[in-house]
């Protein structure tokens, strides 16, 4: 397998937005915000409050991750949007995706990260992925996104 993560550049965007509207998990208006912040990215990378890296799967866009430090916070940073091509999940992509997320974080003088995510069944694979990485639960609010669907706050401190 060859694997390369690397900043999303402009020819990037179709692949991006075809693993989004393919990820059952997020539903259109989630696709449509994601959106929005791959453009603010791409209209001015240097200049964004967000970071935006893909994964390149033999050749092919296979995952990316888009993140960002904390408005008001000190070395807080908070991971976005993590997705993965459903034809690639499980090999590794999304690990090496949030392994090059700390990195850039440590680069830039984060102490620590926050990941938001779903407490329902079809995001268990990605809290797995945070656990297994050293990500603790440092809350959940329930019934946030809706009834029965429980936001969960991950945290990792990086010093």
């Amino acid at each position: 397998m060859s694997l390369c993560v690397r900043p999303a550049v402009s020819s990037d965007r179709a692949a991006v937005i075809d693993i989004l509207t393919d990820t059952p998990e997020f539903a259109p208006v989630d696709s449509k915000v994601a959106c929005e912040l791959l453009d603010a990215y791409y209209e001015e990378p240097k200049g964004s409050s967000y970071l935006t890296f893909v994964a390149e799967h033999d050749g092919s866009i296979a995952g990316y991750v888009c993140f960002g430090p904390t408005p008001l916070t000190e070395g807080v940073w908070d991971v976005y949007w993590i997705a993965v091509s459903r034809k690639v999940r499980g090999t590794g992509i999304g690990r090496a995706l949030m392994e090059v997320t700390e990195i850039e974080v440590r680069k830039s003088g984060g102490r620590m990260i926050l990941i938001e995510t779903s407490s329902t069944e079809p995001y268990q694979s990605a809290r797995q992925l945070y656990l297994k990485m050293g990500y603790r639960i440092e809350a959940m609010v329930s019934d946030f996104y809706k009834e029965g669907d429980a936001k969960v706050i991950f945290q990792k401190k990086l010093r």
